[in-house]
Formats: structure tokens, C-alpha cells, sequence
């Protein structure tokens, strides 16, 4: 396979891929809500070139789709540069952390997701459930103008990214070590002897994790793997509201140095009280659940699920939301308000 298209062509690819036939108006959008800075005429040249290499060709009247050549060269292509990319992204939203969850303030790495203007007040209502979960708080932020995509408009809804509490960590010289995505259970307070679990089950941590029911490492993906779980359906909250058993939620998992545990429990704590989310912080010792068995004996294990993939989750299980980045820049604190609060002024 050709080693001589770059990251961004693999990110047209997919996102052709995902939403095809689509056009270079479409494309844009989602380019820019995933971080891109470009413009329709570089997607528009970007596009030729790629329907001259073969990758993908025009449906008239509605936008492009992938070739045959194109499928094969998104499965197989330069996966080392796309685990790099991520990777990349990440590292320099997490260096740009200046949130303090003791003082809470500061800058945090957000979730976005674009909802239909005409649902918002709907899908917000919906998110207020969340509220009803140890999860909460469920902060949130609202882009002042409007968005639009395919002749209709669209707002879009921030939340708090998980990658936040490794910018925390790291501005405290905690180096963590991202490890992997996944899919878990999840319940806000399971009785005793009900499930088969080894975790903290404590509402001052967001409720309890049950156990890992998939992990991901990331390698040979162009976007964050908490996007790709979310699209391919993986989550499952409805059973938490329906009160019929454990929910399946996104979250990812990282290792850092045991020396700094008591301090790291402290910080992943107060910042998932401020933010929101679940936590399961433990030390090599202690029973799972770990993702892919337990961390060496100098690193302990931080397990978190944010806001932000949990709201995303949610409103696209329901069908609010179509287009969203779980990893999409930073937002100062003071952006973000409860939603029971914005409600309440009546700003939606």
C-alpha cells in the first residue's frame, strides 16, 4: 500500500468512509470539528487528488465515495502514522492542561458533539438524566453561534474530555501512560453479591466499574478509539435509566509511577468530583478490574470515564447526534455550567 498520503488524507478517507456519499461542504465541517484548521478549497484540491489516485470517486449530485482501492488502503495504510497522529493529539492537548481541580479553574480538554437546533431543547432534557447517576455533575458548555450542516443548523454542546485528568497529572509531574480505550460495565450502586466485582463500588467515584468487557489499543486508528466505540454502537446507558441492570460505557485506562499514587488518587478524585465521571484508581496489588491484567509493580492503575464520552454516548444511542469529537480542544472552566442550571435560565 502507498506510504505518500498523509494523516489528513487518512482522515478524509475515513470520514468518507463513514458518511458517504458526502460532500466537500460535509467534509469540512467535520474536518474542522475533529481539529482541523482548513479550508473548502484545500478539501476541494485534496479531493481531486485523491480521485486521481483512485481512492475515491464522484456520485453526482451528492459527493464522493471510496473506491475498492480506497476501502483496502484505509484497512492496510500507514498504521504507524495514524497511532502517531493520536497519540500526537493527545500529548499536546494534555500539555495545554492548566486545570486545578482544588481551585477548578483553569483550561480543560473538551468533548464536542454538534445537536440539531431543532432537538436541542430535547436532548438537553435528556442529558439531565445523567444527573440522576453518581456521575454527575454534568457540566456543560454551548458554542454561541450557529453551526451549519447539510441547509440546517446545528449548536454545539462541550463537555469534559477524559484526557483531562492526564493534562491534571502531568501539570503535577505525574507522568501518565495512556494504555487503552474500552468498553466496561458500569452501575451506580450494585448490591452486594449481585455481581461479580473487584472494584471500588463508592458514589464518591462516580458509582462502580464492574469489569472490562473489551479493550482497545488504538493502533491503526486516525481518531481517538472512544470516537470509534461510540459509532460502532458499543455503549449501552439505556439499562442505567431503565433500572434492568449495568450499563456499557467508554472509557479509557492509564498506568503511572505507584511512587506518586497517594498524590494521584487525590488529584483523579477532586477532579472527578468537580467534572464528573467515574474513577477506578488501584495499586498493582489489589484485584482488577485491569483492562489487559494488572500493571507492572512500580505503576498503579487509573481507569476513567468522563462526562464527555458519557453525554456523547448517550445522545448518540439516541439518535440526538451525529457528528461529535470526544477529543476536541480546550475550554477554560468557567465556560461550563450544570445543565440544571442552564435550564433554568433558560438559555436553551
Amino acid at each position: 500500500m502507498s506510504d505518500s498520503l498523509e494523516n489528513r488524507e487518512y482522515d478524509l478517507l475515513r470520514l468518507i468512509e463513514a458518511h458517504e456519499p458526502i460532500g466537500s461542504i460535509r467534509l469540512v465541517d467535520q474536518l474542522q470539528l475533529r481539529g482541523y484548521s482548513i479550508k473548502g478549497r484545500t478539501v476541494r484540491l485534496l479531493l481531486s487528488e485523491l480521485d486521481e489516485d483512485g481512492f475515491t470517486e464522484k456520485i453526482p449530485g451528492k459527493g464522493r465515495r471510496l473506491t475498492e482501492k480506497g476501502r483496502s488502503e484505509l484497512r492496510l495504510g500507514h498504521v504507524s502514522g495514524r497511532l502517531e497522529q493520536v497519540r500526537e493529539h493527545i500529548s499536546v492537548l494534555t500539555g495545554q492542561v492548566t486545570y486545578d481541580p482544588f481551585e477548578d479553574t483553569g483550561d480543560l480538554v473538551t468533548s464536542a458533539i454538534d445537536i440539531p437546533s431543532s432537538v436541542l431543547d430535547d436532548a438537553v432534557n435528556f442529558l439531565c438524566s445523567l444527573e440522576e447517576l453518581p456521575i454527575e455533575p454534568v457540566p456543560i458548555a454551548v458554542e454561541d453561534e450557529l453551526i451549519e450542516h447539510d441547509d440546517e443548523d446545528f449548536i454545539r454542546l462541550f463537555f469534559p474530555s477524559s484526557i483531562t485528568i492526564d493534562g491534571v497529572l502531568l501539570s503535577r509531574g505525574i507522568n501518565a501512560q495512556l494504555q487503552v480505550a474500552g468498553i466496561v460495565e458500569y452501575h451506580p450502586e450494585p448490591e452486594p453479591g449481585k455481581f461479580a466485582h473487584e472494584g471500588t463500588i463508592s458514589s464518591d467515584h462516580g458509582g462502580a466499574i464492574l469489569r472490562y468487557t473489551d479493550a482497545v489499543s488504538g493502533e491503526g486508528s486516525t481518531v481517538d478509539i472512544a470516537d470509534l466505540l461510540i459509532e460502532a454502537g458499543r455503549t449501552s446507558m439505556r439499562p442505567l435509566f431503565d433500572q434492568t441492570g449495568p450499563g456499557l460505557l467508554v472509557v479509557d485506562n492509564r498506568e503511572f509511577p505507584l511512587i506518586r499514587y497517594e498524590e494521584a488518587f487525590d488529584l483523579a478524585a477532586e477532579t472527578r468530583t468537580r467534572l464528573g465521571g467515574v474513577i477506578d484508581i488501584r495499586k498493582p496489588r489489589e484485584s482488577g478490574p485491569f483492562p489487559c491484567g494488572q500493571p507492572g509493580w512500580d505503576f498503579a492503575s487509573l481507569t476513567y470515564g468522563a462526562v464527555g464520552e458519557l453525554a456523547i454516548s448517550l445522545l448518540a444511542e439516541e439518535g440526538f447526534g451525529e457528528s461529535w469529537a470526544t477529543l476536541y480542544g480546550l475550554k477554560e472552566r468557567s465556560a461550563f455550567q450544570p445543565i440544571s442550571s442552564v435550564l433554568d435560565h433558560g438559555e436553551f
